[in-house]
């Protein structure tokens, strides 16, 4: 591996020494560093008579994508978030953490969705995470009162102002349009808040808007940003992540951090590969056609797959490893011939036969 990777996922390039290591001095519950790179949204699995937790296939899943180098989110979207009480969020980070050390791998973060429909409830669920084990937060606006608050950028900056205040760990923005109501904080609200609120640690861009990113990173990847504002904790960052993987590669050239993408949970191997390359192509142009055609692969399979929602990323997983399952209620599980076509379609087969490659199994079958 080449000496631009030797930064242990700390992004070096020519603008601003290290990449997204913005803070300098004050404290907040974070002990493992967040880091640019890729972060995979966990299915959290069901047992298929009861719809408890399969906290078995959970944490072999956990462990499975943080030793391809993508670090665990737990309780997000895919994690289906929306259908979990308070304790079994809680239950899930404890044991994707017991999980991760016992692995060996201590030094993996865990990003815990602690989103709800009221601010002081959000604050709850983020020192229930804390006090879990949760090293970073990752917060979306509820969508039911949309029609009250899309409009108001003052409560929409209220809000994550006094979440990242009174929450014990770094929070992360979520901006995710289409889970709630309709709401897309605009680049000038989310660089605002990036600016004012010292324990806010990132956004997560599922709005898909490359424009949005492009704008976010010029002040918050400029070598001036971390002088101007440091962050609350120094292993806390402000990182730019695409919600989406088909545009890593475009995203690299203007200083973004990575993404949290749902498709890492099916090829995390892949991924993690293309993060690594695009990186490289900073310092080693030539690698540049390469980097370009494994995101045209990733691309496709990511438009193919995400189609079909949490319920295709299951019955992929089902068929990759052996546990996937089905959503909770009233999520709708994805009908047989759907997943037939869903398997059989190039863009899956594509992907599934790099992964295998890159982990080093056997063909496709």
């Amino acid at each position: 591996m080449s000496s631009h990777f030797a930064t242990n996922g700390v992004h070096v390039n020519g603008t601003n020494g290290v990449h997204g290591v913005n803070g300098v001095n004050g404290a907040s519950g974070a002990s493992r560093p967040l880091t640019p790179g890729i972060y995979a949204p966990i299915p959290t699995f069901f047992k298929p008579d009861t719809e408890e937790l399969d906290l078995e296939a959970f944490a072999t899943h956990v462990v499975r994508v943080a030793k391809a180098g993508v670090r665990p989110l737990l309780s997000g979207s895919m994690g289906e978030a929306h259908h979990l009480t308070h304790a079994e969020r809680v239950t899930l980070i404890k044991v994707a953490r017991r999980a991760l050390d016992h692995a060996g791998l201590t030094s993996v973060p865990i990003v815990a969705g602690t989103g709800a429909g009221s601010t002081r409830e959000t604050i709850q669920l983020c020192r229930e995470a804390a006090q879990a084990g949760s090293d970073y937060a990752i917060v979306i606006a509820s969508g039911y009162y949309a029609g009250a608050i899309a409009g108001n950028r003052k409560a929409l900056k209220a809000f994550w102002a006094e979440v990242s205040e009174k929450s014990p760990i770094p929070v992360i923005i979520y901006n995710y349009p289409g889970a709630s109501g309709g709401i897309d904080l605009d680049s000038d609200l989310i660089t605002e808040l990036a600016i004012e609120c010292p324990n806010l640690a990132g956004v997560k861009l599922t709005c898909g808007n490359v424009g949005k990113l492009t704008r976010i990173c010029a002040t918050v990847s400029d070598p001036s940003f971390l002088a101007q504002y440091p962050r609350l904790n120094p292993n806390a960052p402000f990182l730019v992540l695409g919600g989406f993987i088909d545009f890593l590669l475009p995203s690299t050239y203007v200083n973004a951090h990575g993404a949290i993408t749902g498709l890492a949970n099916v090829a995390p191997h892949t991924i993690q590969r293309l993060y690594e390359l695009s990186e490289a192509t900073l310092q080693d142009p030539s690698l540049l056609p390469e980097a370009q055609r494994l995101q045209g692969i990733v691309a496709r399979a990511d438009f193919t797959i995400a189609k079909a929602s949490i319920a295709g990323t299951k019955a992929l997983l089902e068929k990759l490893y052996g546990y996937g399952g089905h959503p909770r209620k009233p999520l709708p599980p994805i009908e047989p011939e759907a997943v037939a076509a869903l398997w059989e379609h190039p863009h899956t087969q594509d992907i599934v036969r790099l992964e295998r490659e890159l982990s080093g199994k056997a063909s496709v079958a």
